[in-house]
């Protein structure tokens, strides 16, 4: 299973932000310069983290983004299904198998999909970033 570059960003945002701390803000463009990622790509993944209460955006001077739930609330295994459109591996319909109905592949690849997501729903924010110390200092930010 492969995860889209949207997904990818959401998790990585969600990490620069715990990283920092639940007190400090960031703004997209410090993002997305760390990341060596497009600004207006990292917008679109800002603002849907936003939607689903994932992080806060403030607006004016001194605004950012800062994450609205502590990291320890954070499910990777949530944020992977809220960021990712399509988690089947294969459909049938599209374009029609000749075999829909008498194969069994679909049903083994949902299983392992379930299985991978049952793995990351085990860990949170706080379990994958932590040194959140090193983080900040591979990403050259003062620690």
């Amino acid at each position: 299973m492969q995860l889209t570059r949207y997904t990818d960003y959401a998790l990585r945002v969600l990490l620069y932000m715990g990283s920092i701390g639940t007190e400090q803000r960031a703004t997209v463009a410090d993002i997305a310069d760390r990341y060596g990622i497009a600004r207006n790509h990292l917008l679109k993944v800002v603002h849907k983290l936003g939607q689903l209460g994932y992080v806060r955006t403030i607006r004016g001077k001194g605004g950012g983004i800062e994450l609205a739930r502590h990291p320890t609330e954070i499910s990777v295994g949530r944020v992977v299904r809220d960021m990712e459109a399509r988690l089947h591996i294969i459909d049938c319909q599209e374009p029609p198998c000749p075999l829909h109905g008498a194969c069994r592949l679909k049903g083994l690849l949902d299983e392992a999909a379930e299985a991978f997501l049952a793995v990351l729903d085990q860990h949170t924010l706080a379990d994958v970033n932590h040194a959140p110390e090193q983080t900040l200092r591979l990403l050259r930010l003062p620690v």
